[in-house]
């Protein structure tokens, strides 16, 4: 226990797991999001049913969300760079779900989008 404590007493150790997790909530959260809109449409469960089992998931999601914003303003001292973790993963995310459940390619604009929200995370993160 002691061993973990100290862990989180290291800063850049804090940082990387407020990226975690805020990465992994956003990742489930739109996964859960996604898997949904699917079954709806391909399924013929019934709307409450798909509403009920996905928002279990996206309560887990909120969980990891919660503790990575809160950690996170912690860490870096700043709600913008956490923010921008939020945002970032959702653009790294969202395309990569998209293609894995629906088969769908992301635009150019899409593309173009995720590097300019990869650079705006870099930036965030190095240039204070």
């Amino acid at each position: 226990m002691r061993a973990l404590l100290k862990l989180f007493m290291n800063p850049l150790y804090t940082k990387i797991l407020t990226i975690l997790l805020i990465f992994m909530g956003e990742s489930i959260a739109i996964y859960s999001e996604m898997i949904a809109a699917k079954t709806n449409f391909s399924s013929p469960q019934t709307f409450l049913h798909i509403f009920l089992k996905m928002f279990v998931i996206i309560i887990i999601a909120g969980g990891f969300l919660i503790a990575g914003y809160m950690l996170g303003f912690s860490a870096f001292n700043d709600i913008w760079i956490v923010s921008v973790a939020s945002i970032t993963s959702i653009l790294i995310m969202e395309p990569i779900l998209a293609y894995t459940i629906f088969r769908q390619i992301p635009t150019k604009g899409a593309i173009i989008g995720l590097v300019f929200g990869f650079l705006g995370f870099v930036s965030a993160l190095f240039l204070r």
